[in-house]
């Protein structure tokens, strides 16, 4: 499907969909629980479908009613040892926070996966999982097998490759007998997300305990009870929530998102602080947010904890008087594209000045782009990063393979037209 943005976003306001982040987790807290649970999620979108359908091929019953999922749990494994065939599609949270649970529980899983997927690495996980009784297949392969059995110890990770793998143990380690540990070495990047796992965990009754001396570790006690807390809701998500937010910093007219948690553990909540930093308007008060054009200026952000943030606030920065320095977002490059590329080779095509480092963007702002034709090479962010940078464009935008935003938000454009004034067109 390709899109041509005829009309940018004119201003208004808009609901924030349901975070897909904590959506993986709270299914998955809720199919280790010791009861049935009711996820209040109004959307759903192809990464949250794909934790749920992995799960109910470990057997969960997972049904969406009513703007949820009733989660009805694995309870005791029968038969651990037959094989099971689990579909990840693109979803590297699913992968990667579900090989550690199989191992917990001893299951033999045949994990599918398309895309980038299967070459988005494993390193560390896939080692600490190996030299604490699981088996697994070669890296790089889909279908990716993993079989045995996690036993409790102490594991060790690098903070600096994924978040994910740390919370992947999180979720599994609590199941096991004996008390384990899970070493950081390094710095821990991307932190909020391990905090939103221990949120999660916490919810339902699981405890992990913190220290930092000399490195930072989470102790988790063996054994541990997984408990419903029936029914729980999952909250704005501040990743999506910030392109309609960044459009109203670089756009005509101010935008407005409401149902976002200012005291959530997302580190995209920063989005704030940013646009602030840029010279946006920025007012906020009990979960709703409004941001309005104002004059912007270059600013210098370390991304290494709001990766999810690079595309879109690059951006900001393309119309943004001055220059901007991106640091600390080096982790992109093994996304759903090589991230750090595909925003260069995006942007530039539209009209911006900017150009890739190691690590990170320079973008040096000018008042307006030409627009033009645009890839999305797959990634959703692309995608919606293009569709926001309209508002700054001479020319209309057209976005080609604009499908990809189905993986985080199927609506995306539907509420580009009908709740912010937008108009867009599908072409051949």
């Amino acid at each position: 499907m390709n899109v041509r943005i005829v009309r940018p976003v004119q201003g208004g306001a808009i609901g924030a969909i349901a975070s897909k982040s904590a959506a993986h987790r709270l299914l998955i807290c809720a199919s280790l629980a010791d009861d049935e649970t009711f996820i209040h999620c109004h959307e759903r979108s192809q990464d949250i479908d794909a934790t749920a359908r992995c799960l109910k091929s470990l057997g969960s019953v997972i049904r969406y009613k009513k703007k949820g999922f009733l989660v009805t749990p694995l309870k005791k494994t029968k038969n651990p040892s037959k094989e099971r065939t689990a579909d990840c599609g693109e979803s590297g949270s699913t992968l990667r926070f579900l090989l550690p649970v199989c191992g917990s529980l001893g299951m033999n899983v045949k994990f599918n996966m398309k895309g980038r997927l299967p070459a988005r690495p494993l390193t560390g996980l896939y080692e600490e999982m190996t030299s604490h009784g699981c088996m697994l297949s070669e890296q790089g392969r889909s279908p990716l097998f993993c079989g045995g059995k996690l036993t409790s110890g102490k594991y060790s990770l690098p903070g600096n490759i994924s978040s994910q793998f740390i919370s992947g143990l999180l979720f599994a380690l609590p199941l096991l007998e004996d008390r384990s540990s899970i070493r950081v070495t390094g710095g821990l990047e991307s932190r909020p997300y391990v905090d939103m796992t221990i949120e999660a965990l916490r919810l339902f009754g699981i405890t992990v305990q913190e220290e930092e001396i000399p490195d930072l570790t989470f102790n988790i006690q063996g054994s541990q009870t997984y408990r419903s807390p029936k029914n729980i809701r999952t909250e704005g998500d501040w990743s999506n929530a910030a392109f309609w937010l960044c459009a109203g910093a670089i756009g005509s007219d101010s935008v407005t998102c409401t149902g976002l948690n200012e005291d959530s553990r997302q580190g995209d909540r920063a989005i704030i602080e940013i646009l602030k930093n840029f010279g946006a308007r920025v007012s906020s008060y009990n979960g709703t947010v409004t941001v309005s054009p104002g004059e912007l200026n270059g600013i210098d952000i370390d991304a290494k904890d709001i990766p999810d943030l690079v595309p879109v606030l690059a951006a900001v920065a393309s119309t943004a008087e001055g220059k901007t320095v991106i640091s600390g977002a080096e982790r992109l490059r093994l996304k759903e594209s090589d991230r750090l590329r595909t925003v260069v080779t995006s942007l530039s095509s539209l009209g911006a000045d900017i150009k890739e480092t190691e690590d990170g963007l320079i973008i040096h702002g000018k008042n307006k782009l030409t627009g033009g034709e645009v890839r999305s090479f797959g990634d959703h962010r692309i995608a919606m990063t293009a569709a926001i940078l309209s508002a700054v464009c001479s020319n209309t935008v057209l976005i080609r393979d604009a499908e990809a935003v189905k993986k985080s938000y199927p609506a995306f454009f539907d509420d580009f037209q009908k709740k912010l004034g937008g108009v867009c067109k599908k072409e051949k």
